[in-house]
C-alpha cells in the first residue's frame, strides 16, 4: 500500500530548509497529513455548501467524473508538500505521480467520493498517506460534513477525533453490516452482481454509500464489519487499509479473476475468512 502528507510546519512557513525524512518522526509526518486533509477539506466544503460544483470531464467512463474541486484540492496538498517534503515522492488521483530519492511517497485522493459530492450527496472526504516500500507508515482520512478525521501510525492507535477506535466484534456472518462499492465500468459491475447474489443472503445487510476511504475508516470503527471492493485505486485506499489493520482487522488482497479487478476486503478477524471465500 502506499500513503499521503499535510501542511508545512511553522519552521517551513517561515522559508526554512525543508526537514527530510531522516529527521521527522512519525507523529510529525502525521501532523503534515493532518494539516493537509483538513485544509483541502475546508476548501472542499465551502465548494460543496456553495452547491456550484459541476463535472468538468470524465476519466475511465462517462460516469467517472472530474470536477474542478478534485483539481482545486490536489493542488493546495501538491503545492504544499513541494515546499515542505520536496524530496519525497508523490501519487495523486488526479495528477499522477512521482517519484522522490527519500524512498517516500505520499498517496493522495484529494476528493473520494466525487460523484457524491457533485450530486451535493455528504458522504465524501479527503484521504492522505504517506508510504515507504513496506506500505503505508502515516494516514489521515477527513471527512469535512461531519467534521470527523481518521488517523493511524504503523506503530500508533487508530483515532478518531483523537480518540482510540475498535473495529466490532462481530462473530457471526449472518448479522454482519457489510460495505462495498461498484466500479465505472458496466461489465465489471455486471460481474460484481453476481458477487453480491452470493453475499446478500448471507449477511445481515449491504451498505454502498460510494467513498472508499471512508467505508474502510467506518469499518475500523465498527460502524460496519467488512468491507470489499474491486477496482480500488492505491490512493482510495493507502490511509483507510493503515487505520483498519492498526484497528486489528483483517485485510486482504483480492485476486484479480475474470470480469474482475484487483480489489481488497477488510474485515473483522471471525467473519474474514468466510466473507473471503463469498467475493474471490
Amino acid at each position: 500500500m502506499i500513503a499521503a502528507p499535510g501542511p508545512p510546519n511553522a519552521d517551513e512557513s517561515a522559508g526554512a530548509c525543508p526537514r527530510m525524512e531522516s529527521d521527522m518522526p512519525a507523529e510529525e509526518l502525521l501532523q503534515l497529513a493532518v494539516g493537509l486533509a483538513r485544509d483541502a477539506g475546508a476548501l472542499l466544503l465551502e465548494r460543496f455548501e456553495g452547491g456550484r460544483e459541476q463535472a468538468l470531464t470524465s476519466k475511465s467512463t462517462p460516469t467517472d467524473l472530474v470536477s474542478e474541486a478534485d483539481l482545486a484540492s490536489e493542488r493546495l496538498i501538491r503545492g504544499r508538500l513541494a515546499r515542505a517534503r520536496p524530496a519525497d515522492g508523490f501519487l495523486g488521483e488526479e495528477g499522477g505521480g512521482e517519484e522522490g530519492p527519500s524512498g517516500l511517497t505520499w498517496v493522495v485522493d484529494p476528493l473520494d467520493g466525487t460523484v457524491n459530492f457533485l450530486f451535493g450527496i455528504p458522504q465524501w472526504c479527503v484521504s492522505v498517506a504517506l508510504a515507504d516500500a513496506q506500505g503505508s507508515l502515516v494516514g489521515a482520512i477527513f471527512d469535512p460534513c461531519r467534521d470527523e478525521l481518521f488517523t493511524a501510525t504503523r506503530d500508533g492507535d487508530p483515532l478518531l477525533n483523537g480518540a482510540p477506535i475498535a473495529a466490532s466484534d462481530r462473530d457471526d456472518l449472518a448479522m454482519a453490516m457489510v460495505a462495498t462499492g461498484l466500479a465505472y465500468d458496466a461489465s465489471v459491475r455486471a460481474a460484481q452482481a453476481e458477487v453480491l447474489a452470493r453475499v446478500v443472503p448471507r449477511v445481515r445487510d449491504i451498505r454502498r454509500f460510494g467513498s472508499a476511504a471512508l467505508d474502510l475508516a467506518w469499518t475500523a470503527m465498527g460502524r460496519y464489519d467488512a468491507y470489499f471492493e474491486r477496482t480500488v485505486k492505491p490512493w482510495d485506499i493507502a490511509a483507510g487499509t493503515l487505520v483498519c489493520e492498526r484497528a486489528g482487522l483483517t485485510v486482504r488482497e483480492l485476486p484479480e479473476r475474470e470480469g474482475l479487478p484487483l480489489g481488497v476486503l477488510a474485515a473483522v478477524p471471525a467473519l474474514a475468512g468466510s466473507l473471503l471465500e463469498l467475493v474471490s
